[in-house]
């Protein structure tokens, strides 16, 4: 197993600490960024291929969203699977040693800033290892136990690689977000659960409140809310979240645009709007920020709104 290898100083409070004293700024979305540097994601491993390929894209990503504002960084690793990397012919120790990379990268980007700064190792759904756009439905047809078993052995991997959380992302259904609590039991290694959802339900179309509610007793998490959704869904569901569990909020949702999952495309018009920034801190949220579509630009303006309020 790779051993943990992080340059640079992780922050002097943990993350949990940092939400209990006022509201902390992720990132945006890491694909349109390296899409907007020049990078082809066309490939099934998506921004994963760039951690064996051209991984001074992903900290140059990274650092384009650190220089912007971002107090916390997402790796590369949400479509970094060993399943995934073996369809590549990558063996499992290369397999690790990219995943650790992702969370290196992240470290390397965060620390030229010379602020406070966390890692959040991104973990994501079943369904993205897939690539068949199935992270957006949920519901495999596979149990929580053998769920658990294919998430357990990369979230290891992750943990050891020093992250200063694990985001577990872009959750489609209750079932899988079980799955993934068990699998970073005993990790060490805090988490935030988020789940990606379409109106008021799971897109597996579970109420919301009974699937925040799977994590309100779980001390090892430390945010509960959504990302990869509409802006409006988002708002609705901060929420739920705060009175779901008690827990601090997490929300990065979308742009706005739609992903037409057939044509690998985005269509719409964006919706993201950094003032609603405010409406989601009053309903609890405390880690925010934005996910696919989201660019530099979109975090430095809620940087700026988060300065201007003094939170």
């Amino acid at each position: 197993m790779h051993s943990a290898r992080t340059p640079g100083a992780p922050p002097g409070r943990t993350l949990g600490e940092a939400l209990a004293e006022g509201t902390v700024l992720l990132d945006g979305g890491l694909s349109n960024q390296l899409e907007a540097q020049g990078c082809d994601l066309s490939d099934a491993l998506w921004s994963a291929r760039l951690l064996s390929d051209a991984p001074q894209q992903i900290e140059a990503a990274h650092a384009a969203y650190a220089r912007a504002g971002a107090q916390v960084l997402i790796t590369a690793s949400y479509q970094a699977t060993f399943e995934g990397f073996a369809r590549r012919g990558i063996g499992r120790g290369r397999a690790a040693e990219l995943m650790a990379g992702s969370v290196e990268a992240a470290r390397r980007a965060g620390a030229v800033t010379g602020r406070e700064l966390w890692v959040a190792a991104s973990v994501g759904p079943y369904g993205a290892m897939l690539a068949d756009g199935s992270e957006y439905r949920g519901r495999y047809g596979l149990t929580v136990r053998e769920l658990e078993r294919f998430h357990r052995p990369r979230a290891e991997t992750l943990a050891e690689a020093g992250p200063d959380v694990m985001a577990l992302e872009t959750v489609p259904d209750i079932d899988e977000a079980e799955a993934l609590l068990r699998a970073v039991e005993g990790l060490g290694v805090p988490v935030w659960l988020s789940y990606s959802v379409a109106g008021d339900r799971t897109r597996a179309g579970q109420p919301l409140a009974e699937a925040f509610a799977l994590a309100a007793g779980i001390d090892q998490v430390v945010a509960v809310g959504v990302n990869c959704c509409e802006p409006a869904d988002a708002d609705r569901a901060v929420e739920v979240a705060a009175a779901a569990t008690g827990k601090p909020v997490v929300v990065y949702p979308n742009s706005g645009e739609e992903w037409d999952a057939d044509g690998r495309a985005w269509t719409g018009r964006g919706t993201f709007e950094p003032g609603r920034v405010r409406d989601w801190q009053r309903a609890g949220a405390r880690l925010v920020g934005g996910c696919c579509r989201v660019g530099p630009s979109g975090i430095a303006a809620l940087a700026e709104r988060l300065e201007a309020s003094g939170t």
